[in-house]
């Protein structure tokens, strides 16, 4: 199976965050979402959907553990790494992704197909889409 093909069941929809927007400000887009991550967004690259980073709810335990109630007032950019994004393509397979997500501890992972981001996977995604493949009625109708 593929990332794709998970994408293709899901909303289209992609929550994100700009990377000079407060903690508290993507606290409130996670909660008000109800969702766990936000796709980091550069406010200084206008065309294209331009991911840099992703932003969890450990990255808010993160800012408020490393600076008090002060955490969220910290911009998003100072708590993610914007040098390496992890991400992946919709033509990867979820094993090769859950791959990534382990050796980088990661939970989230933006979808990008030519320099577009088209979508976000997240490990339970890929747990449902596995658990799935393992019912019985998926086997019967496979065979």
């Amino acid at each position: 199976m593929q990332v794709g093909d998970i994408l293709r069941r899901k909303s289209t929809r992609i929550a994100t965050v700009r990377m000079n927007e407060t903690v508290a400000i993507a606290a409130q887009l996670l909660r008000t979402g109800n969702i766990s991550a936000l796709v980091v967004k550069d406010v200084c690259r206008t065309e294209g959907n331009t991911a840099v980073g992703m932003f969890s709810e450990r990255d808010v335990v993160r800012a408020i553990a490393e600076h008090g109630a002060a955490g969220v007032n910290r911009k998003v950019s100072d708590m993610i790494s914007v040098q390496e994004l992890i991400s992946c393509h919709s033509t990867d397979t979820l094993e090769h992704v859950r791959h990534l997500m382990n050796k980088h501890h990661i939970r989230h992972v933006p979808v990008i197909d030519d320099h577009t981001l088209i979508g976000v996977i997240s490990i339970r995604d890929i747990s449902r889409a596995l658990d799935h493949e393992d019912t019985p009625q998926a086997h019967a109708a496979v065979a």
